[in-house]
């Protein structure tokens, strides 16, 4: 089971997180953010990016101990919040179109998914988090790591398909406060 969640995190939950993050940028693009909620918008997205990939990153190179799950968990809450005060934002200055809205569900659900999977893999180490053992708190490389070749073309997905297109965004947004 453990082995099954690692491979579902590696060519489901990485693929769609990179691909809605894409959806996403195409979605401001549509609605032409530079010209409504701007450069706050953008900010809040790369922000919002860093956690995500604290998690991501978390989750692909360390091991599944008490101490991985409360940072994924953590980033998770923090995400929320901060999805939170942007939405709180951005509707005020512009209209999150449904398409838009159901990628943005996309997004909020797939770090509980991969919170669920990290648990699958550290079931006792969840229990420990319950008080049925001492939780391992500490946060080290995984024993058996992801390949190398496969943590290579996730970060190149993640640069072209989510950072390269998030720049684009934000350098339209500067240009359009000039």
């Amino acid at each position: 089971m453990e082995r099954a969640a690692e491979l579902l995190l590696m060519v489901a939950v990485v693929p769609v997180w990179i691909a809605m993050g894409l959806a996403d940028w195409w979605c401001h693009r549509r609605t032409r953010i530079e010209h409504t909620s701007g450069l706050r918008e953008n900010l809040f997205h790369w922000l919002l990016l860093a956690q995500a990939g604290v998690a991501l990153a978390a989750a692909a190179l360390l091991q599944a101990t008490a101490g991985l799950l409360l940072l994924v968990f953590g980033a998770f809450l923090l995400h929320e919040a901060t999805t939170y005060v942007e939405l709180r934002y951005v509707v005020r200055r512009r209209e999150v179109r449904p398409g838009e809205q159901m990628v943005h569900s996309f997004m909020e659900i797939l770090p509980l998914v991969l919170l669920a999977l990290l648990a699958v893999g550290g079931w006792e180490q969840v229990q420990a988090l319950f008080g049925a053992g001492r939780p391992d708190l500490a946060l080290r490389l995984k024993d058996d790591p992801w390949p190398a070749g496969y943590l290579l073309a996730a970060a190149a997905g993640v640069a072209l398909f989510n950072v390269v297109p998030m720049a684009e965004e934000g350098l339209r947004c500067l240009r359009a406060r000039r």
